[in-house]
């Protein structure tokens, strides 16, 4: 089985970290809230976006911009060793003040940034005071070294019709109650509509969508000590099956592995 980690602090609410070792968990195309930075270790991994994948190599480093729908695995039957930072976007653009965010995915393969990532990863998962590590994974993303060059192999053109869609506005609706036809009523579009459109510009069917932020949430309710049981009845999951698979299927970790911060997928 491989082993995972998963570093927290509450001092430091804006970070979440992993490391896997020897993993062939895999994750479906997803998207979350967090900036996402990582690095693969050993093995091969695939990214891939809506508009194709592109290999990554150890030593490689990926970023992914909060909201982008992707998916990273190893390759078929075999196993890989990664590292992943996860980042408050509002945090992160605080720590980098007037420096643009990348809209898009990117990569950079050189020794400099992979041996920096593992420094700062290595900082968090110490005994360090919080201070230590704050500074430590400021000083990296200040430093730049995780930029790279944007995968537009992986992510593939605008979707065509780039302004039929309000997408800020349906992303909202669809994270409130409401159901799926009246969000689209509140944006002039049949339920149909809203499905097709959301996922030219997406990736995801907005119902896709709405499991990804349940997770987000079940992720942030997990970190404060909730129970799984109650965490799967304050979300609506069907049953705990329907969590557990929903849970996995985004973090390649069941919900219980994932509270306790390490064990095995």
């Amino acid at each position: 089985m491989a082993n995972a980690g998963f570093w927290r602090d509450p001092n430091l609410p804006f970070v979440e970290s992993r490391a896997a070792c020897d993993s062939r968990a895999c994750y479906r195309a997803h998207s979350h809230r967090t900036w996402s930075i990582g690095v693969v270790d050993r093995g091969r991994s695939r990214f891939t976006g809506p508009g194709g994948s592109i290999e990554l190599r150890p030593g490689s480093l990926v970023s992914i911009p909060s909201e982008q729908v992707h998916a990273c695995n190893p390759d078929a039957g075999a196993a890989w060793s990664y590292q992943m930072l996860y980042l408050d976007r509002a945090w992160l653009r605080r720590v980098l003040g007037d420096a643009p965010l990348p809209e898009r995915p990117q990569v950079r393969r050189d020794a400099t940034a992979y041996r920096a990532f593992c420094a700062v990863n290595r900082t968090l998962f110490s005994d360090g005071a919080p201070t230590e590590k704050e500074a430590a994974l400021v000083g990296f993303l200040r430093a730049g070294l995780w930029r790279g060059t944007d995968l537009s192999e992986a992510v593939g053109p605008p979707p065509a019709g780039a302004h039929d869609l309000d997408l800020a506005r349906a992303r909202a609706l669809l994270e409130t109650p409401v159901s799926l036809e009246t969000a689209a009523a509140a944006l002039g579009l049949s339920r149909y509509q809203l499905i097709r459109r959301f996922q030219r510009h997406t990736g995801l069917t907005p119902h896709a969508y709405k499991l990804d932020r349940r997770v987000d949430r079940a992720r942030a309710l997990l970190r404060e000590g909730a129970s799984l049981v109650d965490v799967a009845h304050a979300l609506g999951f069907a049953d705990q099956s329907h969590f557990q698979r929903a849970f996995k299927e985004r973090t390649a970790a069941t919900p219980g592995a994932y509270q306790r911060g390490a064990g095995n997928l």
